[in-house]
């Protein structure tokens, strides 16, 4: 029998992975936010010295996937694999970002939940066996996003207070098998949740439901309560998302209200920074999750943490077509010390 399920979407990682290097970088509207000391690296340039949005996208990540590498103490050749993925056609932002790595590389998609989609399958793959040092991470950038999303920047048009403010940042992560933490210990797989919502700036109402069904799940299936954490952080449900996530959560018998913490509303200043509801992207969770939360598991000013990244799984096509905005979320449980 297979001892590392539990329940339906739960694993248990019995040999938890290493978190062993993180690294952030961001644009100049985060560098103005309230997490700003918190990252490795931030560029005034929005253009990050290249040509085109998409391409300073790239840019961005390479140079935060450089940093990460170097805190690591392993050359890029000796990634066993990199998960990656962007919010780019075909993730061509985290391609061009790697294409010199010379490392073994999974391209994904999971909206704003790559971050900790990425995470998990890293993980697995090392709890498996299958490798000893594995790369995860991910970006956004809020030019080269409203390019493919909504308009061009130069149209000017009026966002609606339920928008987010697409995050010009990235985070990269480097797990090992062995080392002194954090550690990976669950992961839980969300699956996906259609609401019937086809609003593209409301995608915070789009994804808290599926953000309370995985971290319900994952509750149900680690006999866990909310506060055996010191912290459940979604990204990015925003402001109003994060608000329903808590009166849904509270509906179905548990209250997180105590523990819970969005990225979307973390990475900017919702008084000061023009954001409407907050961030989102690819990259706000990633660099929330690298700059700021894992030093914090790292010092032990907090133990246990769950990450649950929450991605509107959507195209430019599936917008204009009037479709629904399919929403998932995937959990990951990232402690300070290694379970006994």
């Amino acid at each position: 029998m297979n001892t590392k399920r539990m329940g339906k979407q739960t694993v248990k990682l019995q040999n938890p992975p290493v978190i062993a290097a993180f690294a952030s970088a961001g644009g100049k509207m985060e560098g103005e936010g309230p997490l700003k000391a918190s990252f490795d690296y931030l560029s005034e340039d929005s253009y990050f010295g290249a040509q085109s949005w998409e391409s300073a996208e790239s840019a961005m990540l390479k140079k935060c996937f450089d940093i990460c590498i170097g805190k690591s103490g392993i050359s890029a050749d000796a990634l066993d694999y990199i998960f990656t993925g962007d919010l780019l056609n075909q993730c061509v932002g985290s391609a061009f970002a790697v294409k010199d790595s010379n490392a073994p590389l999974f391209g994904l998609f999971g909206a704003c939940s790559t971050m900790a989609e990425a995470l998990s399958l890293a993980a697995m793959v090392i709890d498996g066996g299958f490798a000893e040092n594995v790369c995860a991470m991910t970006s956004s950038h809020f030019c080269s996003a409203e390019r493919q999303f909504r308009q061009p920047l130069s149209y000017g048009g009026q966002r609606t207070p339920t928008a987010q403010w697409t995050a010009t940042a990235a985070g990269v992560l480097i797990l090992k098998s062995a080392g002194t933490g954090p550690f990976v210990t669950h992961v839980t797989t969300g699956k996906i949740v259609d609401c019937g919502i086809s609003d593209a700036a409301n995608m915070g109402s789009a994804m808290a439901p599926a953000a309370l069904e995985t971290i319900m799940t994952h509750l149900a299936d680690t006999g866990r309560k909310p506060d055996y954490y010191d912290m459940i952080v979604t990204g990015d449900l925003g402001v109003i998302g994060h608000e329903i996530l808590l009166e849904l959560a509270q509906k179905a018998g548990a209250d997180i209200s105590k523990v819970s913490a969005d990225c979307g509303m973390l990475l900017y200043d919702l008084k000061k920074q023009d954001v409407h509801a907050g961030g989102s992207g690819c990259g706000c969770s990633a660099s929330v999750l690298a700059g700021s939360l894992l030093p914090k598991l790292k010092s032990g000013e907090i133990k246990k943490l769950l990450f649950a990244a929450t991605g509107a799984l959507m195209s430019p096509t599936t917008s204009l077509q009037g479709e629904s905005i399919l929403g998932i979320c995937h959990a990951v449980s990232i402690e300070a010390d290694k379970p006994v």
